[in-house]
């Protein structure tokens, strides 16, 4: 074992490639080479973990000896929050670990089956062509970051829990404070806030009337106000800003592999491997962090009680260990393995819902528009390098005549 080997980064290494907005950066494929699992220096003189490798970060996730709450992890950025963390609050489960995590994971597992997700199939079709004719309305050109990527899935999402479609704005605008790099701590809480508030009115609504919807059907349980306001915006902001990055940055990415984009046109039964090999090749959840609870040996190393180990997804899903030809984008490729919606206990809960809502939109815009093409140069495509969920700010696109 070699708990005292060098380190390999001082800090999370984000600098992206420059002219590859698909590809993770340089460094963490190279540390993944040496060693899947490196030491790696924290901001805060903590001196903790890197896992680059598929089959370290995999095992990570799927052992119950590293705990997912917050209040025991050191953070990888510079800039970040300094000092032990808050736990997490009543509801946001990602923060915690069994028997907590779960309680509210039985909750909501039956919500969000296969079966209950693809019953939505063609509801989601409906939303995606009310956008698309709204696209097509507007004249020839979009950011489709806004006019079709954002509100499909937030459509899908509000419908799914009862909440207006019209506040949808204000929800992702705190959403997205909360999830950027560069926000400071204050901005982080003051959305935190707001968003709380909002959901805290909407469950009382519920609770005094209560609609059909997945809000209404969890006050019917023994969840107190708090857990309900906390679980609730938990789902709403998952559903909001994910999927929509994966369809935006899905969209870019054939775009800018027109024989990948030709192929999904040609089969359009190839849309369910198009969606788990895109969820690989890009990689938008980029990286998580886990603590472990006691002394772990892993990949030839010991981990130590307390020590972090932050897990790098967009590293994993590239390892030519687990996938051949890892850097190219093959929507042929059987990506079974992927870890782009997580693994082990907190696997991504609504990862059968945004399978529907992919494999609804990112074929029915290219029906639409045949011709759709990028009305910027790439490089002048503005990259989320700044957020926790990777993808793109926005998109220009145009469509018909040149």
């Amino acid at each position: 074992m070699s708990h005292d080997a060098p380190f390999a980064a001082s800090t999370l290494l984000t600098a992206r490639p420059a002219g590859c907005p698909f590809s993770p950066p340089d460094a963490l494929g190279r540390i993944r080479d040496e060693r899947p699992l490196a030491r790696m220096r924290y901001p805060d003189g903590h001196d903790g973990w890197l896992a680059t490798g598929h089959a370290a970060v995999r095992a990570v996730l799927a052992d119950p000896r590293f705990s997912a709450r917050y209040e025991l992890m050191h953070y990888p950025l510079p800039g970040g929050p300094t000092g032990e963390l808050p736990p997490a609050p009543p509801g946001d489960m990602t923060g915690m670990d069994a028997p907590e995590h779960t309680r509210y994971r039985r909750l909501l597992m039956g919500k969000f089956t296969v079966r209950r997700m693809a019953l939505l199939t063609e509801r989601v079709g409906e939303i995606t062509t009310e956008h698309l004719d709204a696209m097509e309305r507007g004249g020839r050109t979009a950011d489709l970051v806004r006019a079709y990527a954002q509100p499909v899935p937030a459509h899908v999402i509000c419908e799914l829990l009862g909440v207006p479609f019209a506040d949808r704005d204000l929800f992702h605008r705190h959403t997205v404070t909360l999830m950027s790099l560069d926000a400071t701590q204050e901005e982080r809480t003051a959305a935190g806030t707001r968003l709380h508030e909002y959901m805290g009115s909407l469950v009382a609504a519920k609770r005094a009337a209560p609609t059909d919807d997945l809000l209404s059907d969890l006050t019917t349980g023994d969840l107190t106000e708090e857990e309900l306001t906390g679980l609730g915006g938990l789902l709403l902001a998952a559903g909001l800003d994910t999927t929509a990055n994966m369809i935006a940055h899905g969209t870019f990415a054939l775009l800018r592999h027109p024989d990948q984009l030709a192929a999904l046109r040609a089969d359009p039964d190839l849309a369910d491997r198009a969606v788990e090999e895109l969820m690989r090749f890009l990689s938008v959840a980029h990286t998580t962090l886990r603590v472990a609870l006691e002394d772990v040996e892993l990949a030839g190393e010991v981990i130590r009680a307390g020590e972090t180990v932050t897990l790098s997804i967009e590293a994993a899903n590239r390892d030519p260990e687990r996938f051949p030809d890892p850097d190219a984008l093959d929507l042929h490729r059987r990506a079974i393995g992927h870890l782009g919606f997580g693994h082990g206990i907190h696997q991504c809960l609504g990862q059968q819902l945004a399978r529907v809502e992919m494999r609804v939109a990112l074929p029915a815009l290219f029906r639409r528009f045949p011709d759709l093409r990028l009305a910027v140069d790439p490089g002048e495509v503005p990259l989320r390098t700044d957020m926790n969920i990777y993808g793109v700010h926005r998109l220009p696109v145009a469509w018909g005549g040149a």
